[in-house]
Protein backbone atom coordinates (compact mmCIF):
# COMPACT_ATOMS: atom_id res chain seq x y z
CA UNK A 1 0.00 0.00 0.00
CA UNK A 2 1.34 2.96 -0.81
CA UNK A 3 2.05 6.12 1.91
CA UNK A 4 -0.73 8.27 0.34
CA UNK A 5 -3.25 5.00 0.73
CA UNK A 6 -2.44 5.26 4.41
CA UNK A 7 -3.67 8.51 4.94
CA UNK A 8 -6.44 7.70 2.77
CA UNK A 9 -7.58 5.51 5.09
CA UNK A 10 -6.72 7.36 8.40
CA UNK A 11 -9.11 9.90 6.98
CA UNK A 12 -12.20 7.44 6.61
CA UNK A 13 -11.53 6.20 10.04
CA UNK A 14 -11.46 9.27 12.40
CA UNK A 15 -11.99 12.19 9.88
CA UNK A 16 -9.85 15.53 9.17
CA UNK A 17 -8.76 17.96 11.84
CA UNK A 18 -11.11 20.23 13.74
CA UNK A 19 -9.33 23.06 12.41
CA UNK A 20 -8.59 21.95 9.00
CA UNK A 21 -11.26 24.03 7.07
CA UNK A 22 -10.22 27.28 8.57
CA UNK A 23 -6.49 26.61 8.36
CA UNK A 24 -7.61 26.10 4.44
CA UNK A 25 -9.77 29.25 4.40
CA UNK A 26 -6.65 31.11 6.00
CA UNK A 27 -4.00 29.60 3.21
CA UNK A 28 -6.48 30.49 0.44
CA UNK A 29 -7.18 34.29 1.59
CA UNK A 30 -2.84 34.23 1.99
CA UNK A 31 -2.88 33.33 -1.37
CA UNK A 32 -3.67 36.50 -2.86
CA UNK A 33 -0.75 38.35 -1.15
CA UNK A 34 1.45 35.26 -1.36
CA UNK A 35 0.70 35.64 -5.75
CA UNK A 36 1.02 39.80 -5.87
CA UNK A 37 4.24 39.51 -3.94
CA UNK A 38 6.30 37.02 -6.53
CA UNK A 39 4.84 38.94 -9.43
CA UNK A 40 6.49 42.08 -8.26
CA UNK A 41 9.67 40.19 -7.81
CA UNK A 42 9.48 37.90 -11.44
CA UNK A 43 11.40 39.26 -14.03
CA UNK A 44 12.00 37.99 -17.35
CA UNK A 45 11.00 34.81 -18.84
CA UNK A 46 9.82 33.48 -15.71
CA UNK A 47 7.01 36.65 -15.22
CA UNK A 48 5.98 36.64 -18.99
CA UNK A 49 5.19 33.18 -18.34
CA UNK A 50 3.59 34.15 -15.12
CA UNK A 51 1.42 37.15 -16.82
CA UNK A 52 0.45 34.53 -19.31
CA UNK A 53 -1.40 32.36 -16.69
CA UNK A 54 -2.81 34.69 -14.74
CA UNK A 55 -4.23 36.89 -17.84
CA UNK A 56 -6.03 32.97 -18.61
CA UNK A 57 -6.83 32.68 -14.82
CA UNK A 58 -8.90 36.24 -14.83
CA UNK A 59 -10.27 35.23 -18.35
CA UNK A 60 -11.69 32.26 -17.14
CA UNK A 61 -13.17 34.09 -14.07
CA UNK A 62 -14.51 36.85 -15.56
CA UNK A 63 -16.08 34.02 -18.14
CA UNK A 64 -17.86 32.41 -15.51
CA UNK A 65 -19.16 35.43 -13.66
CA UNK A 66 -20.53 36.25 -17.47
CA UNK A 67 -22.39 33.05 -17.47
CA UNK A 68 -23.87 32.91 -14.04
CA UNK A 69 -25.18 37.00 -14.86
CA UNK A 70 -26.53 35.87 -18.35
CA UNK A 71 -29.19 33.79 -16.27
CA UNK A 72 -30.85 36.66 -14.91
CA UNK A 73 -30.74 39.10 -17.65
CA UNK A 74 -33.92 40.35 -19.27
CA UNK A 75 -34.05 39.50 -22.82
CA UNK A 76 -36.69 40.80 -25.31
CA UNK A 77 -39.31 37.93 -26.36
CA UNK A 78 -40.91 37.65 -29.80
CA UNK A 79 -44.26 36.60 -29.02
CA UNK A 80 -47.13 38.76 -30.36
CA UNK A 81 -48.70 41.22 -28.44
CA UNK A 82 -52.14 40.43 -27.13
CA UNK A 83 -55.41 41.99 -27.76
CA UNK A 84 -57.14 44.06 -25.36
CA UNK A 85 -56.10 45.82 -22.02
CA UNK A 86 -53.31 45.00 -19.95
CA UNK A 87 -53.16 46.00 -16.02
CA UNK A 88 -50.84 48.58 -14.69
CA UNK A 89 -49.14 45.91 -12.89
CA UNK A 90 -47.95 44.32 -16.11
CA UNK A 91 -46.96 47.05 -18.12
CA UNK A 92 -43.39 47.06 -16.93
CA UNK A 93 -42.86 42.62 -17.92
CA UNK A 94 -44.39 43.34 -21.26
CA UNK A 95 -42.09 42.28 -24.02
CA UNK A 96 -39.59 41.15 -21.67
CA UNK A 97 -38.59 37.16 -20.56
CA UNK A 98 -36.30 36.64 -17.24
CA UNK A 99 -35.94 33.15 -18.16
CA UNK A 100 -32.70 31.04 -17.59
CA UNK A 101 -30.29 31.46 -20.15
CA UNK A 102 -27.67 29.06 -21.06
CA UNK A 103 -25.12 29.71 -23.14
CA UNK A 104 -23.63 27.16 -26.53
CA UNK A 105 -20.33 26.39 -24.02
CA UNK A 106 -22.21 25.49 -21.14
CA UNK A 107 -24.61 22.98 -23.16
CA UNK A 108 -21.96 21.50 -24.89
CA UNK A 109 -20.04 20.98 -21.05
CA UNK A 110 -23.12 19.42 -19.94
CA UNK A 111 -23.35 16.98 -23.13
CA UNK A 112 -19.82 16.15 -22.70
CA UNK A 113 -19.90 15.41 -18.79
CA UNK A 114 -23.57 12.68 -20.25
CA UNK A 115 -21.83 11.38 -23.02
CA UNK A 116 -24.85 12.15 -25.18
CA UNK A 117 -22.75 13.27 -28.47
CA UNK A 118 -25.04 12.73 -31.44
CA UNK A 119 -22.05 10.96 -33.64
CA UNK A 120 -22.18 10.07 -37.50
CA UNK A 121 -21.08 6.29 -36.50
CA UNK A 122 -22.75 5.17 -33.11
CA UNK A 123 -21.46 1.61 -33.09
CA UNK A 124 -17.80 0.32 -34.18
CA UNK A 125 -16.59 -2.81 -34.04
CA UNK A 126 -14.71 -3.63 -31.26
CA UNK A 127 -10.92 -4.25 -31.54
CA UNK A 128 -9.41 -7.14 -29.37
CA UNK A 129 -5.73 -6.78 -27.71
CA UNK A 130 -3.89 -9.03 -30.12
CA UNK A 131 -4.97 -6.95 -33.05
CA UNK A 132 -4.01 -3.75 -31.19
CA UNK A 133 -1.19 -4.51 -29.83
CA UNK A 134 2.41 -6.56 -30.95
CA UNK A 135 4.54 -8.61 -28.38
CA UNK A 136 8.07 -7.32 -28.13
CA UNK A 137 10.64 -9.60 -26.87
CA UNK A 138 13.51 -7.70 -25.80
CA UNK A 139 16.70 -7.77 -23.01
CA UNK A 140 17.52 -11.04 -20.77
CA UNK A 141 14.63 -11.81 -19.96
CA UNK A 142 12.84 -13.26 -23.05
CA UNK A 143 10.33 -15.09 -21.22
CA UNK A 144 8.67 -11.73 -19.98
CA UNK A 145 7.54 -10.37 -22.52
CA UNK A 146 5.78 -7.64 -21.34
CA UNK A 147 6.16 -4.85 -24.00
CA UNK A 148 3.78 -4.18 -26.60
CA UNK A 149 3.93 -2.42 -30.23
CA UNK A 150 0.85 -0.58 -31.00
CA UNK A 151 -0.19 -1.57 -34.35
CA UNK A 152 -2.57 1.23 -35.17
CA UNK A 153 -2.62 5.45 -36.03
CA UNK A 154 -1.81 7.37 -32.65
CA UNK A 155 -1.50 10.98 -31.88
CA UNK A 156 1.32 11.92 -29.39
CA UNK A 157 1.35 15.88 -29.25
CA UNK A 158 3.51 18.49 -29.15
CA UNK A 159 6.60 18.18 -26.91
CA UNK A 160 6.55 14.47 -27.02
CA UNK A 161 9.56 12.16 -25.90
CA UNK A 162 9.46 8.78 -25.78
CA UNK A 163 10.81 6.94 -22.23
CA UNK A 164 13.88 5.44 -20.89
CA UNK A 165 13.70 1.60 -22.89
CA UNK A 166 13.72 0.17 -19.47
CA UNK A 167 10.61 1.88 -18.41
CA UNK A 168 8.71 1.65 -21.58
CA UNK A 169 5.87 -0.28 -21.80
CA UNK A 170 3.95 0.98 -25.01
CA UNK A 171 6.20 2.04 -28.09
CA UNK A 172 4.47 3.91 -30.45
CA UNK A 173 6.06 3.67 -34.00
CA UNK A 174 7.16 6.76 -35.39
CA UNK A 175 5.31 6.15 -38.89
CA UNK A 176 2.15 5.73 -37.47
CA UNK A 177 1.83 9.24 -35.80
CA UNK A 178 -0.05 11.29 -37.36
CA UNK A 179 -0.81 14.93 -36.43
CA UNK A 180 -2.74 16.44 -38.85
CA UNK A 181 -6.28 15.26 -40.26
CA UNK A 182 -8.86 15.60 -42.79
CA UNK A 183 -12.29 17.21 -41.45
CA UNK A 184 -15.57 17.30 -43.00
CA UNK A 185 -17.69 20.55 -42.22
CA UNK A 186 -21.55 18.58 -43.01
CA UNK A 187 -23.14 22.13 -43.53
CA UNK A 188 -20.41 23.36 -45.96
CA UNK A 189 -20.13 20.54 -47.58
CA UNK A 190 -16.38 20.92 -47.83
CA UNK A 191 -13.07 19.15 -46.23
CA UNK A 192 -10.18 20.95 -44.32
CA UNK A 193 -6.63 19.61 -43.71
CA UNK A 194 -6.52 20.43 -40.18
CA UNK A 195 -4.00 20.11 -36.82
CA UNK A 196 -5.46 17.17 -33.99
CA UNK A 197 -5.09 18.96 -30.89
CA UNK A 198 -5.62 15.46 -28.85
CA UNK A 199 -7.94 12.37 -28.75
CA UNK A 200 -10.93 12.85 -26.47
CA UNK A 201 -12.47 9.38 -26.35
CA UNK A 202 -11.68 5.75 -28.58
CA UNK A 203 -14.61 3.96 -27.66
CA UNK A 204 -13.02 0.46 -27.63
CA UNK A 205 -11.14 1.68 -23.96
CA UNK A 206 -9.78 4.36 -21.79
CA UNK A 207 -6.34 2.63 -22.02
CA UNK A 208 -6.10 3.50 -25.71
CA UNK A 209 -7.61 7.05 -25.18
CA UNK A 210 -4.63 7.46 -22.99
CA UNK A 211 -2.37 6.36 -25.76
CA UNK A 212 -3.65 8.73 -28.32
CA UNK A 213 -4.72 5.58 -30.24
CA UNK A 214 -6.80 6.58 -33.16
CA UNK A 215 -9.62 3.88 -35.19
CA UNK A 216 -12.50 4.36 -36.59
CA UNK A 217 -14.89 6.16 -34.42
CA UNK A 218 -12.37 7.76 -31.98
CA UNK A 219 -13.38 11.03 -31.11
CA UNK A 220 -10.33 13.92 -31.67
CA UNK A 221 -10.17 17.70 -30.91
CA UNK A 222 -9.14 19.69 -34.09
CA UNK A 223 -7.77 22.77 -34.58
CA UNK A 224 -10.88 25.07 -36.07
CA UNK A 225 -9.36 28.44 -36.21
CA UNK A 226 -8.37 28.69 -40.01
CA UNK A 227 -12.62 27.93 -40.68
CA UNK A 228 -13.46 30.93 -39.05
CA UNK A 229 -15.98 29.90 -36.91
CA UNK A 230 -17.33 31.81 -34.01
CA UNK A 231 -19.95 31.60 -31.21
CA UNK A 232 -22.61 34.07 -30.34
CA UNK A 233 -20.48 36.24 -28.35
CA UNK A 234 -18.23 36.51 -31.11
CA UNK A 235 -15.29 34.76 -30.17
CA UNK A 236 -12.97 32.48 -32.09
CA UNK A 237 -13.83 29.10 -31.81
CA UNK A 238 -10.66 27.55 -31.16
CA UNK A 239 -10.84 23.56 -30.95
CA UNK A 240 -13.76 21.65 -31.70
CA UNK A 241 -14.85 17.69 -32.18
CA UNK A 242 -14.41 15.33 -34.82
CA UNK A 243 -15.46 11.80 -34.94
CA UNK A 244 -13.18 9.48 -37.45
CA UNK A 245 -14.98 7.53 -40.08
CA UNK A 246 -12.46 5.67 -41.78
CA UNK A 247 -9.39 3.18 -40.62
CA UNK A 248 -6.21 5.00 -40.44
CA UNK A 249 -3.78 2.10 -40.88
CA UNK A 250 -5.42 1.56 -43.78
CA UNK A 251 -5.69 4.45 -45.81
CA UNK A 252 -2.82 6.14 -44.28
CA UNK A 253 -4.66 8.99 -43.61
CA UNK A 254 -7.60 10.40 -41.32
CA UNK A 255 -10.79 11.06 -42.52
CA UNK A 256 -13.20 12.74 -39.86
CA UNK A 257 -17.04 14.04 -39.56
CA UNK A 258 -17.01 17.80 -37.30
CA UNK A 259 -19.51 17.28 -34.64
CA UNK A 260 -21.55 20.44 -35.14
Amino acid sequence: MAQGDYIELHRKRFGRRFDHYEKLRKRTSRETHKKSALAQKVYGIKAKLLNKKRYSEKAEMKRTIAMHQERTNKKATDEKVKEGAVPGYLLDREGVSRAKVLSNMVKEKRKEKAGKWAVPLPKVRAISEDEMFKVVKTGKRQKKAWKRMVTKVTFVGEGFTRKAPKYERFIRPTGLRFKKAHVTHPELKSTFYLDILGVKKNPQSPTYTQLGVITKGTIIEVNVSDLGLVTQTGKVVWGKFAQVTNNPENDGCINALLLV
